[in-house]
Parts: structure tokens; sequence; C-alpha cells
């Protein structure tokens, strides 16, 4: 990537010269990375320990009939499901007063609608994800199209962010419903915003987590098994059963997993 003497003058500016790790030969490097992959290995089982614990915790009715503006006009929490079983929704600083208005939403709530992933692979999970702030539905078409973002924004009406806690910082909030029964399963606000935008990562916040077959999750929970239900973004609808050549595919690949998960658990 080609950058200008004067950016990288200016970006150079006033830091100290690097105190660089040693340069070493590639057995010494692989025998580093090695000592580093035990760790890493158990922080992904640290981290999946940690999802498990969310699908177990309990669940919060929400009691209130709240009200949001969207394009095409006043819905209810409920119909933010978009007929799915469960809903993450993401509020978003874009609003009078915060920094960038009316042009920009908040920088940090942009840099991470930059790093949604596509929809499709969530809604695949009976998932959906949504936005919302307080600007008006015209601001917000608005700034979807400058900066070409394609996830559900809508407009909050009432107090949906003080009651949720996320009326003066970001936050993504879960929730689940059970007919016309909704229920709030889990918040996640602060730092722990910097790792979502994944699909994964957003599907680790729910209550029904990955709803892949090697998942500790509660008796019932609905599950399948890991890479059978990936697929194009644009072919979920199109073809609900995988092609036949992605099955050998995964059937290896999934027999690879499990038993690299046997080796770690043994």
């Amino acid at each position: 990537m080609a950058t200008s003497k004067a950016g990288d003058k200016e970006y150079g500016k006033g830091r100290l010269a690097m105190n660089a790790p040693p340069i070493v030969s590639q057995q010494e490097w692989e025998a580093a990375r090695q000592q580093l992959l035990v760790k890493e290995k158990a922080l992904t089982r640290s981290r999946d320990a940690l999802a498990a614990e969310r699908r177990r915790m309990p669940w919060m009715a929400v009691e209130k009939a709240y009200q949001f503006e969207s394009p095409q006009g006043k819905i209810s929490l409920l119909d933010l499901f978009e007929g799915r079983r469960q809903l993450i929704i993401y509020r978003a600083f874009f609003e009078p007063g915060v920094f960038g208005w009316p042009e920009h939403a908040c920088r940090g709530c942009s840099l991470g609608a930059d790093q949604v992933a596509h929809l499709a692979h969530l809604n695949a999970r009976d998932t959906t994800l949504a936005y919302a702030s307080r600007a008006l539905q015209k601001d917000i078409e608005r700034l979807k199209a400058r900066m070409g973002w394609k996830m559900p924004w809508y407009t909050i009406t009432d107090s949906f962010d003080t009651d949720f806690g996320v009326n003066e910082w970001h936050g993504h909030n879960a929730f689940i419903r059970d007919g016309d029964k909704v229920f709030r399963t889990y918040l996640i606000n602060s730092r722990g915003d910097e790792a979502m935008g994944t699909t994964w990562s957003y599907l680790d916040i729910t209550a029904l987590g990955r709803q892949e077959t090697w998942e500790d999750s509660p008796e019932g929970y609905p599950k399948t098994r890991p890479y059978k239900w990936w697929n194009w973004h644009d072919n979920y609808d199109a073809e609900p059963s995988p092609d036949l050549k992605w099955v050998e595919v995964t059937e290896d690949a999934d027999a690879a997993f499990r038993k690299r998960e046997a080796e770690a658990k043994a």
C-alpha cells in the first residue's frame, strides 16, 4: 500500500524507536509459535465455555410495549425480529449532539457498522441483527446510503435505550421470543463491543448460540452439525439443502474437527 512521505513523517512524529523482538530462524520461529499456540487454544476453549454460560443465563421478560419508527412507519419490538426467533439490537449513537452529526454517526459506532458481516448467515440461524438510534428515519436512510450499510436501522421513540442500559453508551442487547412473548437474554457493551461484527461473535452472545452439535448447550436446544448449514450468502433460499459435493467436503472437515477436539481433551 502506497503512503505519502508527508503522511509517514506525520505518523512517526514524536515516536520512540521500536524495541523489536529478536530475529530468529524458521525452526526457532515455529517453536515460539507452538508455545504461544497452547495459550491461544486455551483461550478458545475458555471463550467457548463462557458462551456456554451465556446460554444458561436467566431470561428477563420484556413487559413494556416498545415502539420504533421504521421506513414503513411505527412498529413494535416484536416486529424487529422479522419473524425469526432471536434478535440482537445495537444501540448506535446518531442524533443531534453526537460528534459528526448530521453527516456521520459516532466514530466508534461507525467503525463497528463497517465490520458487520453479511446478515444472511445470521438469518440462517434464525437470528436478526438491527441497529437503533434516536435520529429520524430520513437521516438514518441518508447515512446508510452514504456509508453503504445494509442492516435494518430503526428510530428509538421511547425509553428503550434507558431501560436496556444503552442510553449513555453503545451496546448490543440480545432477545429471544416464544410466540408473542419477548425475553432479554444478554447485554454486551463497552470493550466487549470491539469483538462484534462476525457472524460467530453475534451468535455467541445469543441464547441459542451457534446451534452446532459440538456446543455445550442445555438439552433440547436446536443443533445441527458444523459446516453443514454454511452456504453462500445469496444461496440460502435457493438451495436449502447442501450440494452433494459440499457434503463430501464437510464430512472430511467434520471428521478432522472431531479428531482435533478429542485430542485437545485427551
